[in-house]
């Protein structure tokens, strides 16, 4: 699993679609391989980059829960506070 693709369900504010793009981003680059693809692949990265962006955005939106919403300063805290003790 890509270390840098956060969480995106059921935050407080909810997750924008700039935020799912990156995901989808940074999981086509771990599957490819590519940082950035050369013109010859360009057409099929940013391709497999806007399917990908488009299937997570269904998903987030048709998964439901009673949950109370997260916190998304609080995640971000405890990730940076992990990231420190490593």
């Amino acid at each position: 699993m890509c270390r840098s693709i956060k969480p995106l369900y059921h935050f407080d504010p909810p997750v924008t679609e700039t935020e799912i793009r990156a995901a989808a981003l940074q999981y086509v680059r771990k599957i490819s391989g590519y940082a950035k693809p050369s013109k010859a692949n360009e057409v099929a990265f940013n391709a497999a980059v806007e399917a990908i962006s488009a299937v997570s955005a269904s998903l987030l939106s048709t998964l439901v829960t009673d949950a109370t919403p997260r916190n998304r300063a609080e995640m971000e805290a405890r990730a940076r506070a992990a990231r420190r003790k490593e």
